[in-house]
């Protein structure tokens, strides 16, 4: 009789098992993926978009653009074709966010330094003083991995469109010419489709969590 119920018991301790291991399945199972916004013009505070843009609501993507970064080189978008990446604007002489901004952009590199995947892009907003030994002056200092990320400077024409009409990223200043801007401290998410997936406050810490956070379901989006 002991016999029995023993056998009973551990029948009963293997059922229990195989049903928590199939409810925990069922339960993963239905759970809704995380999946991230695709930003519009239209989903963005109006002041950092172009007035030409702020009524679109689909099928937004980053303009085509050649740049140049802190080695003199040519950069295209052909150089992040098929890279997520994430990108800012700065300018090398500003004393106030951008070492913050540079500083996480750093702490970041660091994480996917071995990630063939993803990469960095930051725009200088003061073309005119961040030339190219500027650029790489500053790339010294702050630890730029030149296969990683690059400082890019060139047209200011251009360098303004592109804040203002693809990555929404600038405000306008108007003081001092047509292409005038003053930066935010904003870092951008942007897929291998070139859309916008997330923004992020480039000075505090715990964004920086979450756009890491973010780039792994970005990641993760490209596997299924």
């Amino acid at each position: 009789m002991r016999s029995f119920f023993a056998k009973f018991k551990f029948f009963g301790i293997v059922l229990l098992v195989v049903s928590a291991v199939i409810i925990s399945l069922f339960y993963n199972a239905l759970q809704p993926k995380e999946i991230l916004p695709v930003y519009q013009p239209a989903m963005v505070n109006f002041e950092l978009v172009d007035s030409t843009l702020q009524h679109v609501k689909k099928y937004h993507t980053i303009a085509d653009f050649a740049l140049t970064n802190q080695n003199g080189k040519l950069v295209t978008q052909n150089d992040y074709r098929n890279k997520i990446y994430i990108a800012d604007f700065f300018f090398t002489t500003c004393p106030t966010i951008c070492p913050i901004m540079t500083k996480n952009m750093a702490a970041i590199q660091d994480e996917i330094l071995n990630d063939e995947e993803v990469m960095l892009l930051s725009h200088s907003v003061t073309p005119d003083i961040d030339s190219v030994p500027q650029l790489k002056k500053y790339a010294l200092e702050k630890g730029v991995v030149d296969n990683k990320w690059n400082l890019v400077t060139g047209n200011k024409q251009q360098i303004y469109e592109l804040a203002r009409k693809s990555y929404m990223a600038v405000k306008t200043d108007g003081d001092g010419g047509p292409y005038d801007m003053i930066h935010t401290e904003n870092f951008i998410l942007v897929d291998k489709e070139r859309r916008i997936r997330g923004f992020y406050d480039g000075t505090d810490s715990e964004e920086m969590e979450k756009l890491l956070g973010d780039l792994e379901i970005l990641k993760s989006s490209y596997k299924e």
